[in-house]
């Protein structure tokens, strides 16, 4: 049941006895308390395995306990004692489990070994390896294009996995790389690369303790990266200033009760993570960032007509950066009025974010999915990156641009060439290294995959982990374009939806989880890495006995796809199958910013991948960083939802106790929703404003232009602090109605941050 939370106010901070409690449960029911515990020492660790959760980087390993409540989660979950064979599946038909929901699937365990499906019984059926890797070569050779195979990819797969992987597609013939990055933080990329010549974030885990003032833009830590949380309540400690700029007040963007202090929790207290927040309406944040500029625009002008002191950094702009004067223009000619309006912020309240950025000498700049998903995305992220070149916060300590990625190594797995669309200099050095030609063309993202299923031209799906169906926008339509393909194969450790919208052969090849002990055909124990969103590369290292016997890791079955596929003329896939090192070496000749891979990555805390717009050289077109010249959007979702009775712009998040697609349980306790999870948050005014009641049933209608009709029936309204106009949600249950052609210019994002749908009583 959802609870009334009319004013969304906590009664408590994030983490603390909640946290506790919810750890403690979570290692109970993974039904190996103990082992969970002490597996839970090795999390983040030199000598232990990276968190499989969220990528925020690790601290220089001062403590035994760098885990987080919902990297407790991730280790319950994984190392359950559940598990699923095929005496399972002998008991269940396929029909019948897609009728399951996603936290049942998942919590019947891991599962524990290669498994086909009948389509004469509905039944996946046990095969074993060799013949599933020949069946799935056969069936890749048969298509009469490479091009009619999508290859998608989790964030949770190895540098040494995804590098593996690219490398076998593209000696297979296409760059389809529908990627998890798609769907979050691909506007980020292309923001970054158009600014600062590279698509990653310049900040690293330090600058948060030299930062005077920290813009956490468009996330909620408390939930989707939780160690975040430390950082920013030691930065309140010493006087930085904090601003939260969130449509939802977050509980854990308010306050933090560490778990790992003693005397705090034995008085129950708690201290800040922010010191300022902002709630802007959905789809408002670059009107927000207009009106700072606009404000350090005029505070500027102003000093020099005093004689004072400059506000803007000119003599960085100057040496640095390249059209400041049409940006400026822009923003002169912005009126007050749409500031206003889009922002859903008055100016007093934009001018106090302003006074705390030009009080600032170092900047960070922080943002995740609220930013990212949206139609206008790219030039949002364009307009704060603005904002921080005009007092140079990029490329020196304390300051700079910092997008938090969500899964553990969702950025490692684009540096090692999971991209549809590669540079050239990266398919010039992949050549060289192979001695072969490779595909140039630009190959298809997630939403073009969907495209390539629905019509048709997509005849196989391989996913190296991850849940697409689930986690890709309209779902509806994704499971009708699933079961039309020829091959389905998914590499997982728990069944998922997508495992049950299998084609006419389908496959379901289980791997190692992240905790496991991972040895070669010699016992000798291999290590693989990852990537945060800090760019520090670390090694991690399983040390639990694998679920069962029959699993192999996510690099083995590359490979013996790989070989079943393209053979092994150029590529020695079994011997790189057993030495890891092996790939590290192949990755640093074809990306040399690795350096000595495999002597780097021992180091107790890894190494820092280097970043040339943190040096403040700009791998830009004209070797500069770019300010972008962009109006503000015009007529967006919730202005556009103003002009219709009844009409939001709804937007989908997770609960407190899910990551990614992963359901680990029913409750949210931070947004006070308990045993629920088909809710629909609201503001009271909406609501007094609909006739509707706290826990009344409600139906949304996806409202787009293609004529296609999207329901999401039977939500549970609860009353939340949210700006007026605007509705939140969860995925992958909302899913449903963010449509496929809804989708951020230039980065193909889907929408789900900006969904206009309309509201009826589910009775009428």
């Amino acid at each position: 049941m959802a609870k009334d939370n009319k004013t969304g106010k906590a009664s408590s901070a994030a983490g603390g006895w909640g946290a506790l409690k919810s750890v403690g449960r979570h290692l109970m029911g993974s039904g190996q308390p103990v082992a969970g515990a002490q597996t839970l020492l090795k999390a983040n660790q030199p000598d232990g395995f990276d968190c499989p959760g969220c990528a925020w980087g690790d601290p220089k390993h001062e403590s035994s306990f760098e885990f987080c409540e919902n990297g407790v989660k991730a280790v319950a979950w994984e190392a359950t004692r559940a598990r699923v064979t095929p005496a399972f599946f002998a008991s269940h038909s396929v029909t019948a489990l897609r009728g399951w929901s996603d936290y049942d699937l998942e919590h019947q365990g891991r599962l524990t070994h290669p498994l086909r499906y009948n389509p004469l019984t509905d039944h996946y059926e046990p095969v074993e390896w060799t013949v599933a890797f020949e069946e799935i070569g056969a069936a890749l050779n048969a298509l009469d294009d490479p091009n009619a195979a999508e290859f998608y990819t989790s964030g949770r797969a190895s540098n040494e996995a995804a590098f593996l992987y690219q490398t076998f597609v593209r000696l297979y013939g296409t760059n389809n790389f529908p990627d998890c990055s798609n769907m979050c933080h691909e506007a980020s990329g292309v923001a970054l690369s158009e600014a600062i010549g590279i698509g990653k974030g310049t900040v690293q885990l330090e600058d948060f303790e030299q930062a005077d003032a920290i813009f956490v833009v468009g996330q909620n830590p408390g939930t989707n990266h939780p160690r975040m949380l430390a950082d920013l309540r030691k930065a309140t400690a010493r006087g930085a200033r904090v601003v939260a700029v969130n449509p939802l007040k977050e509980k854990g963007l308010k306050r933090f009760a560490d778990p790992q202090d003693k005397l705090e929790m034995m008085h129950g207290g708690s201290k800040p993570t922010s010191t300022d927040f902002l709630c802007p309406r959905l789809g408002g944040d670059m009107a927000l960032f207009r009106g700072i500029a606009k404000l350090v625009f005029a505070a500027d002008r102003a000093a020099r007509e005093r004689g004072a002191p400059a506000v803007i950094d000119h003599a960085f702009i100057a040496e640095h950066c390249d059209g400041l004067d049409a940006w400026r223009a822009i923003v002169e000619a912005t009126k007050w009025v749409e500031i206003e309006e889009q922002s859903g912020l008055s100016r007093d309240e934009i001018q106090h974010a302003a006074d705390i950025y030009m009080a600032s000498d170092r900047t960070i700049m922080t943002w995740a999915m609220g930013i990212t998903q949206h139609r206008h995305s790219v030039i949002t992220i364009r307009e704060m990156v603005n904002l921080m070149l005009l007092r140079g916060n990029i490329g020196r300590p304390g300051a700079g641009l910092c997008p938090v990625r969500g899964h553990s190594n969702v950025q490692g797995d684009r540096t090692v060439g999971i991209n549809e669309n590669p540079s050239a200099a990266f398919l010039a050095a992949m050549e060289a290294e192979l001695g072969t030609t490779l595909p140039a063309a630009p190959g298809h993202n997630v939403l073009e995959a969907i495209g390539a299923m629905l019509s048709g031209q997509a005849r196989a799906f391989i996913a190296l982990g991850g849940n697409f169906a689930r986690a890709a926008p309209d779902s509806a339509l994704i499971a009708k374009a699933m079961t039309r393909l020829d091959l389905t194969v998914n590499i997982a450790t728990k069944l998922n939806h997508t495992h049950l919208l299998n084609g006419r052969q389908s496959y379901i090849l289980p791997c190692l989880g992240r905790t496991e002990i991972d040895e070669n055909t010699k016992g000798v124990r291999q290590m693989i890495t990852v990537e945060d969103s800090m760019s520090m590369v670390h090694g991690s290292g399983g040390i639990n006995p694998p679920a069962t016997k029959d699993l192999k890791s996510e690099i083995a079955i590359v490979a013996g796809i790989a070989k079943a596929t393209v053979g092994t003329k150029i590529v020695d896939w079994p011997a790189l199958a057993d030495d890891y090192d092996a790939i590290r070496d192949m990755i640093a000749r074809v990306l040399p910013d690795f350096g000595d891979f495999n002597t780097q990555v021992r180091r107790p805390r890894g190494f820092h991948l280097r970043n040339r717009a943190a040096e403040r050289i700009w791998m830009t077109a004209v070797g500069k960083a770019m300010f972008g010249a962009v109006d503000l959007p015009r007529n967006t979702e919730w202005q556009r939802a103003q002009t219709a009775d009844r009409h939001f712009v709804l937007q989908t998040f997770r609960s407190h106790d899910q990551y990614n697609t992963t359901i680990y349980g029913m409750d949210d306790r931070y947004r006070g929703v308990y045993q629920e999870r088909r809710v629909v948050f609201i503001n009271p005014v909406d609501m007094y404003r609909l006739g509707l009641d706290a826990g009344q049933r409600v139906t949304l209608r996806s409202v787009h232009d293609d004529a296609v009709e999207r329901v999401a029936e039977g939500f549970q309204i609860v009353p939340y602090d949210i700006p007026v106009g605007c509705l939140a949600g969860y995925y992958p249950e909302l899913n449903v109605l963010v449509p496929h052609g809804a989708f951020g210019d230039k980065s193909h994002t889907p929408a789900s941050k900006s969904i206009m749908v309309s509201v009826t009583n589910s009775n009428t």
